[in-house]
């Protein structure tokens, strides 16, 4: 893609030293602190949005949960979606993913540094597996991303319906929700351009457990789609 060849281009003096650093600390995962490692993944993020002739506008930085464990979750538009939000939150994130890409070169890597999670969807045990693992490690402090979409909507804007299995980990764990929502976040590389792009990634809120208590996760679910859905759309009228 040519935003990609964009951004490495300009920084191809940082590319070959930032790489081998990414694999070394994904060799050696359990040898570095999980900070250490997200600092550097941070960076390689910063570097892309940066050299990528992208205005990245981001509201909300405050609502990110300063401790604990949280559940992040939004609309997937595009291949661009995870390096604005990695890039803007500080408290270091795990992903679930689908399995799909955890053998894409450089994916590979953030899930080893991360201990991120592929999900394989048609496997509903390994996926049950999952959801015990995240709920556990979110009980335990850790904060995760995901886009219960499960999948890039391909419709610009416009969202999909929320997968509620996505949301058991919260409910079980009992953890606030951060909901976030991408607007145009297609554009930067699903499209073969180079043209100055703005995109903007709005932190909503947290959603406390009080506050859904009781919900279903088809319920919760659908209270997370309309908050964002309704952030999008305030943004599409320039709000």
């Amino acid at each position: 893609m040519k935003r990609i060849l964009l951004m490495v281009l300009r920084n191809f003096w940082k590319v070959p030293a930032a790489w081998i650093k990414l694999c070394h600390y994904a060799k050696h995962t359990d040898e570095y602190p999980f900070e250490e490692k997200y600092k550097h993944i941070q960076y390689i993020l910063k570097l892309a949005v940066e050299s990528g002739n992208i205005d990245l506008q981001v509201t909300g930085q405050e609502n990110i949960p300063k401790e604990g464990g949280f559940l992040m979750c939004g609309n997937h538009q595009g291949l661009f979606d995870s390096l604005p939000i990695a890039a803007t939150c500080d408290r270091p994130l795990a992903v679930v993913m689908k399995k799909e890409v955890a053998k894409v070169p450089f994916l590979k890597q953030v899930i080893a540094c991360t201990k991120s999670y592929p999900m394989d969807r048609e496997d509903i045990r390994q996926s049950m597996k999952v959801i015990q693992a995240v709920t556990k490690e979110i009980t335990e402090g850790r904060a995760f991303l995901i886009f219960p979409e499960g999948t890039r909507s391909r419709n610009g804007n416009q969202m999909l319906p929320f997968h509620g299995g996505t949301f058991k980990c919260a409910i079980k764990s009992k953890c606030p929700i951060l909901p976030f929502a991408l607007v145009d976040s297609y554009r930067v590389l699903d499209h073969n351009s180079t043209e100055q792009v703005t995109v903007q990634l709005h932190y909503l809120k947290p959603i406390p457990y009080e506050e859904y208590q009781g919900m279903n996760t088809t319920e919760l679910a659908e209270m997370v789609h309309t908050r964002i859905e309704e952030r999008i759309a305030k943004a599409e009228r320039g709000e």
